[in-house]
């Protein structure tokens, strides 16, 4: 499979070349790389730029977005600049963090998976962070979802979702979509992909406010909103992030932002997770 990979970075001089590294290493190789660096005020570009020296199919690209450094619309409007100075070829388009280290099987792995089921639209690992010098799993969704920092998607999966997002949610409104149009995620618990720094280590407290943006946006309605708040909030381990959930989605909804999703898609997504929730008590 032709694989293609974007990853944006905003100050990341202190990882991507170990993100790089663990690329170039990879058994199977992407047939292009492309790093959006984005306003970074460090050495981003020029380490980036060596590797593009010596690799063919890595390029570096400069993008302007906003100087906030909030999830959603800012690394996916990098994403998007990346994915423009792609051509349409690929069978598989990831987006990547660039603080992470990738085992060097991790894309022939999730190529098998394509390979293996022609259903499965998204594939991924799991995020482990550095605790008391062991990698544990960084644990902060279910074992059903694939993190933001290393999403794989099968082509067709891709274009059937309408790409990603610029908003906070992106992705989970991606998985949601993807099954809305029939296709399977697939997580492997065995493919162990290193976190060089906490997810959220740089949000701020308007991103907190997103998060609940997002629950609105995702047309979640209040019911699922308070336990998805409250459920997220215990995996951080700050109950206090509850109110700021609630605050964002109260906010978003007096202001009537627009939703993510369609009508029939939000009813999808709304069974969607009351079957889930539904499966866990019984």
């Amino acid at each position: 499979m032709k694989i293609y990979i974007v990853i944006p970075a905003h100050n990341e001089a202190d990882y991507i070349s170990q993100t790089l590294t663990s690329l170039v290493n990879q058994t199977l190789k992407p047939e292009r790389l492309i790093v959006v660096d984005d306003q970074s005020e460090d050495e981003t570009a020029v380490i980036v730029e060596k590797f593009a020296a010596q690799y063919s199919w890595i390029t570096l690209i400069k993008a302007t977005s906003s100087e906030a450094h909030l999830p959603g619309s800012k690394v996916i409007n990098a994403f998007h600049k990346g994915l423009e100075a792609l051509d349409d070829n690929y069978e598989v388009i990831c987006k990547f963090d660039a603080d992470l280290i990738f085992p060097d099987h991790y894309l022939e792995t999730i190529v098998s998976h394509f390979n293996a089921d022609p259903e499965v639209g998204m594939c991924g690992g799991f995020c482990h962070v550095l605790s008391e010098e062991k990698w544990i799993l960084e644990n902060l969704t279910d074992k059903d979802h694939i993190r933001g920092a290393l999403k794989a998607y099968r082509k067709a999966c891709f274009k059937d979702i309408g790409g990603l997002k610029p908003s906070m949610g992106w992705d989970t409104v991606d998985e949601l979509l993807a099954q809305y149009h029939g296709w399977k995620i697939k997580t492997d618990s065995s493919i162990m992909v290193k976190h060089l720094r906490p997810t959220g280590a740089t949000y701020n407290k308007a991103a907190k406010l997103k998060q609940g943006e997002a629950f609105y946006k995702l047309r979640y309605g209040l019911p699922i909103t308070l336990i998805a708040a409250a459920k997220l909030a215990s995996k951080k381990r700050k109950p206090e992030f509850f109110m700021d959930y609630l605050k964002g989605y109260f906010q978003a909804k007096r202001q009537k932002m627009p939703f993510l999703v369609g009508e029939k898609e939000g009813a999808f997504i709304r069974r969607l997770r009351y079957r889930k929730m539904l499966s866990k008590l019984f």
